[in-house]
């Protein structure tokens, strides 16, 4: 056995325990990518060093409260990793939490040796991410750590929100369940109330956010379990379409966000297969971006989509 390798993942497993109130061992399994039995086995081990564990058979393992140990030095390469991530954050979060990123990241900088310090200060320059301007909306600059709060605290938001299908702003007042991103966007899964049903809502498209003081009515299961459903009772559809080779890698780019599963080259063409959930036509339109160098081999009904855009279209310019 790697001996080093297993105590690199004990004292992981240690930290883990220190950052989470609870921690189950099939997750730690997981993460480690070890059987339940060497997770058991390595818990012990933190046992016998004198850490006091208290474990519970169906919800898990925690570290007796209060019990903390001075924090430890970063490695060089955790210290550099700083420089991205902080970035990052900004890029990815909004206005607030990426403030409060900041300042904990800040104190984490403060135990930094000196020449981690020196090094880190000079890469940091050496990072540029340029926000995009659409990825929120700059006028609800607190709309993720109104939902984050809300969301810890269990508490109902009140929101103004925009659909993709209409054009007025309606008022609407839910229960967050998670956050996620697809694409290029932020999302949140909540109940609405006004729907009396759960939903999908795009953090974008939020014009004003609020949290209150009434408690949750429900009770929810983890947001993965209501993103695999979706995906279950979302039609799915086999696409086919063939792409001359010159211009098969310009659709690299965005593929993977319209269901594509393999390709094959035949000649001086590609071959694309995808499962997509066409549910607002986003494949014929960016379909439209490629028609010059593709054909829609299947299904008909995307042909039928393509040709009535293109029919809509061309009426719009004979009008001109």
């Amino acid at each position: 056995m790697d001996i080093e390798k297993r105590f690199d993942r004990i004292l992981a497993i240690y930290f883990h325990l220190q950052a989470k109130p609870v921690v189950k061992a099939q997750d730690l399994a997981d993460k480690f990518q070890v059987s339940l039995r060497t997770i058991y086995r390595d818990v012990k081990t933190l046992e016998n060093a004198g850490v006091p564990i208290y474990g519970e058979a169906g919800i898990g393992y925690s570290l007796i409260s209060d019990y903390k140990i001075p924090p430890t030095l970063f490695t060089p390469n955790e210290a550099l990793s700083f420089a991205i991530a902080e970035k990052l954050m900004q890029h990815y979060l909004d206005k607030e939490i990426g403030q409060h990123f900041s300042n904990a990241l800040l104190k984490m900088k403060a135990v930094l040796r000196y020449s981690d310090k020196e090094h880190l200060a000079y890469v940091e320059d050496k990072v540029l991410i340029n926000k995009r301007k659409d990825f929120l909306n700059t006028n609800v600059p607190s709309a993720l750590a109104v939902l984050f709060e809300g969301i810890a605290k269990k508490r109902q938001l009140t929101l103004a929100y925009k659909s993709a299908e209409s054009t007025v702003v309606k008022e609407r007042r839910i229960e967050p369940i998670g956050i996620f991103q697809e694409g290029d966007f932020w999302y949140f899964m909540a109940f609405c109330h006004r729907q009396d049903e759960i939903r999908q809502f795009r953090l974008d498209r939020v014009h004003k956010i609020e949290l209150s003081g009434t408690p949750f009515v429900g009770k929810y299961k983890p947001l993965s379990f209501y993103l695999e459903k979706k995906g279950e009772t979302a039609e799915v559809q086999t696409v086919r379409i063939r792409v001359s080779r010159k211009a098969a890698h310009y659709l690299t780019w965005k593929r993977k966000y319209y269901g594509f599963i393999e390709e094959v080259e035949k000649g001086d063409n590609v071959e694309m297969l995808f499962k997509t959930r066409n549910t607002h036509g986003e494949f014929a339109r960016w379909f439209l971006m490629y028609a010059d160098e593709a054909v829609i081999l299947e299904p008909l009904t995307l042909k039928k989509q393509v040709r009535a855009l293109l029919d809509t279209y061309l009426k719009k310019m004979e009008a001109e």
